[in-house]
């Protein structure tokens, strides 16, 4: 409050105007004095600590962060008294001491460990502003107000690079290897950090945005980072007072974004599961109960619509099911804590996305490679789906038959809304292994690679999907249309063109014309007609015939309306040697060979591309974004005058390749007949092109 001494001493003025200036210094005098410290002299950053630091350097923020709260909230008794009183830094410490009640949020409370000068190297790196996104290692910079540069594109200026670092994973590790160590530097990075963030970081813009800091995913991902940090150190002495509240100003901020700004498909759950965090960990909010009911109907509406009947989340791409996977199941994990039920079909459908990737899954462990996404392994995510609804036959596959209980179907499944067929030889490490896409182009994140197949086989992956590069920054420009377009798949190119967008979704499953599981073979049949470009019309029909435990057979039928130029490529994975032996491409690798054997007459210029760069890009793979190595692709070129058919065999042996003779007895306009010989053994396939039923096979 500002006093004003008073005096008996008279004042002489020696003109009339000498009055008007002593009242206007006598006004600036007491404006330099009641004036928050903020309009003065701000404190900087790192320099303000207490409760008081806060509210004189920026008292609006105290103001508006305790406007949030219900104060008639049980246990805000003297929050509210304070408040009613303006006395905002008491109301503040009240606040803080509420937090430090032990019986909220318990399960996000940790016991704090004894004080040691154990540090860990790869957590020492972060400290030093080092930060690894994507693979991608850069040191963020800081800027002349003394904060660091959170817009910081990292070493290849890659936005995305940006916006991952504004997750704040980092600083969870950071969070983590204190708990783990007890090396004080570890907490107070954690502190510091929040505090350059949160404070860089106002004010909140209130609107829908793309900017390295509020984007919706990155606002997702704080916000369910910081409640484990807030709790976490709580009791702590290192985390301050001034980033306590700091935090507790910004999560409305970040639940308000989630609330009211979220997108569609995997990123609403993960921005609807962030809104339901801040909701279920801090009730005393105002807006927490409209937040928790908005979460709840808007991830009910979203899981109807994203998730298809055989429960494939409709992105169709296997890294992103299980984003969507993750987080339906932390929405769930966070109503079951808030005493909020969800309807039984809720739960139904999140066994059903489990039980979709554990029948995917290939004997390696990995998951599908396919639309955007990494080759990462699916093992561990299994395994806690199969313990989570009693699946024995879900942690057999995991596990090759080490543990569980082998299961009743398979071992190959067909998933008819998402399209995807998987041919297996059974369930052991070496097992056979093949991905056929017959789907739709899906609801995001999508390539142009409908009629794809991957196989794998032995414990190696031979035919592959190229992987999604990166999305933004200088990989992304050179290697994204490649990964997006189908040249990145094996497919067939017509006159040089690859495929269009197919349709998004799908309106009703495959008819089981289309496909069929019998106990010795694999039939799967589908086409696509849309290609970029193209003169007249043009069909690629493409059918799979896996004899278990044998080989495959591909049937490419080309439909057209003109002479063609066609283009088979095959991607062969890193690892392998590839080699060509006439027509022939195999691989010579120690253990686990693949044969690619063309059958027929049609002749083929076949070429090895490896690492090219002009005029196209092929001969790539990425298993994980922003790594990637060259790889072989064989490319089969021939002309047609007219509809044609190629036949292939895929030939999976141990070690050495077997000799195996493959021959056509007959062909129309309906199917093809094929008979396979080895030493001591002869198949008989009869291969329509597009009708299960007719699908047979003889051995003898």
């Amino acid at each position: 409050m500002l006093k004003l001494t008073y005096t008996k001493t008279p004042i002489l003025f020696s003109n009339q105007t000498q009055p008007i200036k002593i009242f206007k210094l006598l006004c600036l005098t007491a404006l330099i004095f009641v004036l928050p410290q903020s309009t003065i002299a701000q404190k900087k950053w790192k320099e303000i600590i207490t409760v008081e630091d806060l509210y004189n350097s920026y008292p609006q923020t105290v103001i508006d962060m305790l406007s949030q709260y219900n104060l008639d909230y049980p246990g805000l008794e003297k929050v509210k008294m304070a408040h009613d009183n303006e006395d905002m830094v008491k109301a503040s410490y009240e606040l803080l001491a509420y937090y430090k009640n032990e019986g909220m949020a318990a399960d996000l409370r940790k016991e704090l460990p004894d004080i040691s000068q154990r540090s860990l190297a790869t957590t020492d790196t972060i400290l030093n502003n080092v930060f690894i996104v994507q693979n991608v290692r850069g040191k963020v910079p800081f800027g002349a107000d003394g904060h660091r540069n959170w817009y910081y594109k990292g070493p290849n200026n890659d936005k995305e690079w940006a916006w991952l670092s504004n997750r704040h994973s980092q600083l969870y590790q950071v969070f983590n290897s204190y708990l783990e160590t007890g090396n004080p530097k570890y907490a107070k990075y954690v502190d510091q950090f929040l505090r350059d963030f949160i404070i860089k970081s106002m004010p909140y813009p209130k609107v829908k945005s793309s900017t390295s800091v509020w984007r919706g995913l990155e606002v997702s991902f704080r916000a369910k980072v910081w409640p484990k940090i807030f709790y976490g150190l709580i009791g702590s002495e290192y985390l301050s007072p001034a980033t306590q509240l700091l935090i507790l100003a910004s999560l409305p901020d970040h639940a308000h974004y989630n609330r009211n700004f979220h997108s569609e498909n995997n990123w609403l759950t993960m921005e609807i599961s962030a809104l339901a965090t801040v909701a279920a960990y801090f009730p005393e909010y105002k807006a927490s109960s409209e937040w928790m009911d908005y979460a709840i109907k808007t991830m009910i509406k979203s899981m109807k619509k994203q998730v298809y009947p055989d429960g494939v989340q409709t992105e169709l791409s296997s890294h992103y099911h299980n984003v969507a996977l993750r987080n339906f199941e932390l929405f769930k994990d966070i109503c079951d804590k808030a005493n909020r039920k969800l309807p039984d079909f809720y739960n139904q459908t999140i066994e059903d996305m489990y039980r979709y990737i554990s029948h995917m899954v290939r004997p390696s462990g990995h998951r599908l490679l396919n639309n955007d996404g990494d080759r990462g392994s699916d093992r561990n995510y299994i395994l806690e789906g199969a313990k989570k609804f009693d699946h024995p036959d879900w942690e057999y596959i995991a596990t090759n038959g080490q543990s569980g209980q082998e299961p009743t179907d398979g071992p190959s499944y067909f998933y008819p809304w998402a399209g995807h067929f998987v041919s297996r030889s059974g369930f052991d490490d070496n097992a056979h292994w093949s991905f056929f896409d017959m789907g739709p182009w899906g609801s995001s994140h999508q390539n142009n690679d409908k009629l794809h197949l991957s196989v794998s086989a032995f414990g190696k992956d031979f035919l592959v999907d190229a992987g999604r590069f990166a999305y933004t920054g200088e990989v992304a420009e050179k290697f994204r249309p490649y990964a997006q377009s189908s040249a990145g798949h094996n497919l067939i190119s017509i006159d040089g063109k690859g495929q269009e967008k197919g349709p998004k979704m799908a309106e009703k499953p495959i008819e089981g014309t289309q496909y069929k599981l019998d106990r010795d073979f694999d039939y799967a049949s589908s086409s696509f007609d849309k290609f970029i470009d193209i003169e007249g019309t043009a069909n690629h029909n493409r059918t799979v015939f896996y004899v278990r435990n044998k080989f495959w057979v591909i049937v490419d039928r080309i439909t057209t309306d003109r002479p063609r130029k066609i283009d088979a490529l095959w991607h062969w994975h890193p690892d392998n040697i590839v080699e060509k032996d006439k027509n022939i491409v195999k691989t010579n690798n120690s253990q686990g060979n693949l044969a690619l054997i063309p059958v027929g007459k049609q002749k083929f210029d076949l070429k090895f591309i490896k690492g090219q760069e002009s005029p196209k890009i092929q001969g790539w793979y990425s298993p994980e974004y922003n790594i990637y190595e060259p790889n072989v692709t064989s490319k089969y070129s021939c002309r047609i005058t007219g509809n044609s058919t190629f036949v292939w065999l895929l030939l999976p042996s141990d070690k050495e390749m077997p000799k195996v003779k493959a021959k056509i007895l007959s062909e129309n306009d309906k199917e093809i007949k094929l008979m396979v010989k080895s030493k001591d053994k002869k198949w008989q396939l009869n291969i329509p092109f597009n009708n299960s039923t007719g699908a047979k096979l003889k051995s003898y």
